[in-house]
């Protein structure tokens, strides 16, 4: 697997040898520092349990200092040295703390790290925290593109942030205008994957946008397609990608009788918004599939290429 370069930001993108490219959000320093901070007070909890139950019952039968030699044993040791990797290991990357803050150990090739790269870098952690308050880890994660400390570097790994992944049902515009020139969308159309793809991505986002704002973004797709669907040129673009969105996602039976009819008719008089898109829409229905709109398409990936 390889890496792009340069980053320029703290997103580093890994490319497999298949060519299937994974982007992961690095996670700097300030979403780490609250990871370490909760794992510290866990291991303290549980350190001071161990130390005031033995301390406890081995008190009560006269034998405090066993109780504290046992302690030592069972519950300091393992708590400094063992308690990051076998967290890491067995939690695939993640610690209780790394959990709470949505962040995993990962390899630097985007794989899952293993019991030797767990333990490695949680017992170099001692080197990072030199000369005090991990003086060392700040200045090499400072150095380097994807905030690696010392251990990182040595085991090849790297700490990302995992994004929240929320089931959600297909979106859908219900705005007035939207659902209008949705029912006079021919049933024909069909977009092509990319551009599948992009009608899905606006109209994920683009309620964080202004209305004109929106208009924007939207003219860079929506005036050819407006031109190749023979539209007006008041049509909002807009609503335009809102509407071919529903017609290739939502909307899934073709156009009402009364559509039809009206698309007919205004194709009479000249005005026909989706100009010759009856007779394309009479050949499609006389086959058993909906042809795809070649000039549509390539008018959009005329679009991404400028």
């Amino acid at each position: 697997m390889q890496i792009d370069s340069p980053q320029l930001d703290t997103r580093v993108r890994v490319v497999t040898p298949e060519n299937i490219a994974f982007q992961y959000h690095v996670a700097g320093p300030f979403r780490r520092l609250p990871a370490y901070l909760i794992d510290l007070a866990l291991r303290i909890a549980i350190g001071a349990a161990g130390y005031f139950g033995l301390g406890f019952v081995f008190g009560l039968i006269g034998l405090g200092e066993l109780g504290i030699g046992i302690w030592l044993t069972l519950f300091l040791f393992p708590l400094m040295w063992f308690y990051g990797g076998l967290f890491e290991t067995f939690w695939n990357g993640q610690t209780p703390g790394k959990r709470i803050m949505r962040i995993r150990v990962l390899s630097i090739d985007g794989q899952a790290i293993n019991a030797s790269q767990a333990t490695l870098r949680n017992v170099l952690r001692v080197v990072d925290s030199l000369p005090y308050l991990y003086l060392v880890g700040l200045i090499a994660a400072a150095m380097n593109d994807r905030f690696q400390r010392l251990g990182d570097l040595a085991c090849g790994t790297m700490v990302v942030c995992e994004d929240p992944h929320w089931l959600q049902d297909v979106a859908k515009v219900t705005e007035p205008e939207v659902t209008k020139l949705t029912a006079r969308v021919p049933a024909w159309f069909q977009p092509t994957r990319s551009m599948a793809r992009a009608l899905a991505v606006y109209v994920g986002r683009r309620k964080k946008f202004m209305p004109m704002r929106r208009i924007q973004i939207a003219r860079y797709v929506g005036v050819p397609l407006r031109e190749q669907l023979h539209l007006p040129q008041q049509t909002n673009v807009d609503h335009l990608l809102c509407a071919l969105y529903n017609r290739a996602f939502v909307t899934d039976e073709e156009p009402d009788d009364d559509a039809v009819t009206s698309v007919v008719d205004q194709a009479a008089d000249g005005d026909n918004p989706f100009a010759a898109a009856g007779s394309r829409e009479e050949s499609g229905r006389r086959t058993h599939h909906a042809p795809r709109d070649d000039g549509i398409n390539r008018s959009w990936e005329t679009s991404r290429g400028a």
